[in-house]
């Protein structure tokens, strides 16, 4: 196995994006702060094991598996790592490693499996998960949660999550809930795309609505309300995955993720990404003159042309025409209706250009659009082709407002 470094080799950023951040910041203790009043009692004595990334961090700075490995009452013995691995640099499949600070060995959740094995586990008496998630349903590190808490359950071992606020508020619920058979990694269950929960919250609605039946335990945050963002807290910030080093990139991405199901960039690669969309044939001016006429709340479009690092995986190494989103009132901008009206106007406009991508979820399976897939629908990708767009959006409004009505019984704050 590779070695592996963590702490300041990562050369993790702290940031407080966009300008509304408020002068007078609320003090947040996260959940991993709270062990250092008291540990839960399923912890003490047992060998732990730890899904963490290059987030997991106390508010000082101190990584979560330096606070756990330093304890006398437990003993750390395993880490697991999920999509781009245990340090956040990772942009494919990760492999096993082997921590050079700490000797333990580094499971792979976004490798040959997702979902740890009866051979990770077999010398660990319970599982800890501390990772920042974004707050979208696409995002993989609470699908990775749900997987490794199910694993919990079988083996009959206590689950605790060291909870982390929202970044993008805990009050916004927007999108539909993920329709039945479209489950995958980046629809694990079906609830609400923007889901407006913490990870804590989402821990105890997965273990009760899907019958998970974990023996679950959350330490909770102190001092946060559902209505911050996270530049209204104190806590430093660290990007949590490669292409989301902004919070303007994290607060589009609910719906600025579609891209990934069409030929458009999604802006990986360039200076703003998940913030634009551009393709080479992009009418850009034709396009954000559409959009802004439709005065759509909290965000305006501008014209733009973007770098595209060679490395990406759409246009890489060109300048392509494109359309960033500006958003103007976080409170009131709705990014999953705003990108899939954004995608209508660019496939009408761009009907011998525009393309759905193809994808094969596993061996064997069959081919399904990336899209759908994303969206955790079959429906939309038809809206949008028929015209229909906004009948279904009608429908996502009502499938939010249904979720957060399931929600209720859930939350911490």
């Amino acid at each position: 196995m590779r070695r592996v470094r963590y702490g300041s080799a990562l050369g993790f950023s702290f940031w407080f994006a966009c300008a509304s951040v408020a002068a007078a910041q609320t003090h947040v203790r996260l959940g991993v702060d709270r062990l250092a009043d008291s540990l839960p009692s399923v912890l003490a004595g047992k060998r732990i094991g730890l899904i963490t990334n290059h987030t997991g961090r106390d508010r000082n700075g101190t990584p979560t598996i330096d606070l756990l490995a330093a304890r006398k009452d437990l003993k750390l013995v395993a880490l697991f790592g999920p999509e781009h691995g245990i340090r956040g640099v990772a942009t494919g499949r990760v492999s096993d490693d082997r921590d050079e600070k700490t000797g333990l060995p580094v499971y792979s959740l976004f490798g040959e499996t997702n979902k740890p094995s009866d051979a990770m586990l077999a010398n660990v008496d319970a599982l800890v998960f501390d990772i920042q998630d974004v707050g979208v349903r696409q995002y993989t590190y609470l699908s990775t949660m749900g997987l490794a808490m199910q694993a919990a359950a079988q083996k009959k071992i206590p689950f605790v999550v060291l909870d982390r606020p929202n970044p993008i508020t805990g009050e916004i619920v927007e999108g539909n809930i993920r329709e039945a058979g479209m489950e995958s990694f980046v629809g694990l269950y079906p609830i609400a795309s923007r889901h407006g929960l913490t990870a804590g919250e989402l821990a105890r609605l997965y273990n009760k609505e899907f019958g998970i039946g974990a023996d679950l335990h959350v330490v909770p945050i102190e001092g946060w309300k559902r209505n911050l963002w996270i530049d209204q807290t104190d806590l430093p910030w660290v990007k949590p995955s490669p292409n989301l080093p902004t919070l303007a990139g994290i607060i589009s991405y609910p719906g600025t993720v579609f891209f990934e199901g069409t030929n458009l960039s999604e802006g990986r690669g360039s200076d703003y990404p998940f913030e634009q969309t551009g393709a080479p044939w992009l009418r850009a001016r034709e396009v954000a003159d559409s959009m802004n006429a439709r005065h759509l709340p909290g965000v305006t479009f501008a014209a733009v042309d973007f770098a595209v690092a060679p490395s990406a995986r759409k246009y890489g190494g060109q300048t392509i025409h494109g359309v960033r989103m500006m958003i103007t009132n976080r409170q009131t901008y709705r990014p999953i209706s705003t990108t899939l009206r954004l995608i209508e106007v660019i496939r009408r406009l761009h009907p011998n250009d525009f393309e759905w991508r193809r994808s094969t979820a596993s061996p064997g399976a069959p081919e399904r659009y990336y899209f759908d897939t994303l969206t955790g629908s079959l429906r939309t990708r038809p809206a949008i082709e028929n015209g229909t767009l906004e009948a279904l959006l009608a429908e996502w409004d009502r499938d939010a407002q249904r979720f957060a009505e399931m929600r209720k019984p859930y939350l911490l704050y």
